[in-house]
């Protein structure tokens, strides 16, 4: 009897009944089976075909479990196992994953080392996501697509406007589901989610768990009559735990507070969200074909406390930089200030007195329309401007009980002044001259790059400086 035994491994490309009846004739003595991979249903079966084949051939082939070894199973949020302060190893910022490396953006620069969970989302850490999910989810990736299912990212929105994307979230059964699919599902790739997916997930966070249809028509009239109201309608009651809804809130305000994401944030109030940074695919060519084009977002929702707006901003650009908390977060952050602004409920103390003369800051630019709207709002003007049919330019102040109107002549070939004036008039003039403009800021321009004076040179560029 011979000492040496044959140990097989069992896996996907040889566990067809053909296939073990083969390597049984050929020699193996023992079956081993890696739980660190596939399912417990998948060896299962596994199990139930080597034995009856072992009964059929009538040789005496054993089983052997080869069980992972002892490990802390911190398990996901929801599972009430991972915590916010549960740390991460991302070394240098390069983590072998079967045959490829994951990295993160600064792998170049020797990676963050030791993060927490809370830490791995501020500084949206590749390694770190990829690693917990891979760890947690590995051996079952099936669990962790049924987490996004049970959260309703899969499901299509119906929306009441024709041709919205449906999202793809692709299960371990399916084709091309490999070992590295589940780590590089974690960080947005091997998926397909629309912007608006997202944002009505993002939007359920900030609604305590309690996702919603987005809307676009409230009701349907005809004559002043409604003849069909839209009501809200609630795709999921509730997309986690309230314990789990607290943690994930407080990490996302800390992302914008204390993370990358900065630049979304607000001196006016908190915002919360996270960052995306992404390179799109060449579809067949894939992501290694011509020049790199990358998808950069935002999305968010404030004021953090309590929330009342979400909103998500993506940017399509070619090549480096791509940054989505630098240039998404950015201008997530100037449409939250003014939509935030516009919603303002001052204090009644700030209430302006009725019987006071209210005389309003009043830019530069055409005098005429200014005049018409100051006549229109019934303010007193000083210097009033003759409809003569010709545009007419010129500055403004305030008097005590009324807006004094002052014109000033703009000769044909020199560059006009524009300071004091809204973009609107200040661009208009000077294209009319033949100039072209770059705005930098918002307000009124405080200083122009080509002074008041100056000979026209048709086709130059004149820089406004907004404030």
């Amino acid at each position: 009897m011979r000492k040496t035994k044959i140990v097989c491994t069992i896996g996907p490309a040889c566990d067809s009944e053909e296939m073990l009846r083969a390597m049984m004739l050929a020699g193996m003595n023992v079956a081993r089976l890696n739980f660190s991979h596939g399912t417990h249903a998948e060896h299962q079966v596994r199990i139930d075909r080597i034995k009856k084949l072992r009964t059929e051939l009538g040789l005496p082939i054993a089983i052997m479990l080869d069980t992972k070894g002892p490990e802390y199973r911190i398990g996901t949020f929801e599972d009430g196992k991972i915590t916010p302060d549960y740390v991460v190893d991302t070394g240098n910022g390069q983590m072998p994953m079967y045959g490829r490396v994951m990295k993160d953006h600064n792998w170049h620069r020797g990676g963050y080392g030791k993060l927490t969970v809370t830490e791995i989302l501020g500084v949206s850490s590749n390694v770190g996501t990829s690693y917990i999910i891979d760890h947690f989810y590995g051996s079952n990736p099936q669990k962790f697509v049924d987490g996004l299912k049970r959260m309703s990212i899969d499901q299509p929105l119906h929306l009441q406007i024709a041709g919205e994307g449906k999202p793809n979230i692709r299960g371990p059964k399916e084709r091309y589901f490999a070992k590295t699919t589940l780590p590089w599902m974690s960080i947005g790739y091997e998926t397909q989610v629309p912007p608006i997916n997202i944002l009505t997930f993002y939007n359920g966070i900030a609604n305590n768990g309690v996702t919603v249809r987005p809307k676009f028509v409230r009701a349907a009239m005809k004559d002043g009559e409604v003849v069909k109201e839209y009501p809200t309608e609630v795709i999921n009651p509730k997309i986690c735990s309230d314990k789990t809804l607290a943690q994930i809130r407080e990490i996302l305000r800390k992302v914008v507070g204390e993370g990358l994401a900065k630049p979304a944030g607000s001196k006016q109030f908190h915002v919360s969200g996270k960052t995306g940074t992404a390179q799109i695919s060449q579809g067949a060519a894939g992501y290694k074909t011509g020049r790199t084009n990358y998808l950069v977002s935002f999305c968010g929702y404030f004021p953090s406390e309590a929330p009342k707006y979400s909103m998500i901003v993506s940017i399509q650009k070619p090549g480096l930089p791509a940054s989505g908390g630098l240039m998404a977060g950015s201008v997530f952050s100037k449409i939250a200030e003014r939509v935030y602004a516009k919603d303002l409920r001052l204090p009644l103390t700030n209430a302006i007195d009725t019987n006071s003369v209210v005389i309003p800051n009043v830019k530069a630019g055409e005098m005429r329309e200014a005049q018409r709207v100051l006549e229109e709002l019934q303010i007193n003007v000083q210097g009033k401007i003759a409809d003569s049919g010709k545009e007419v330019w010129g500055n403004t102040h305030s008097a005590p009980q009324a807006v004094v109107l002052e014109s000033r002549s703009n000769m044909q070939n020199f560059v006009p002044s524009v300071i004091g004036m809204g973009a609107k008039d200040a661009v208009y003039l000077l294209e009319s001259k033949g100039l072209k403009v770059n705005l930098v800021g918002v307000g009124k321009v405080k200083s122009q790059s080509i002074a008041n004076g100056t000979i026209v040179k048709k086709g130059q560029t004149v820089t406004l400086t907004l404030h």
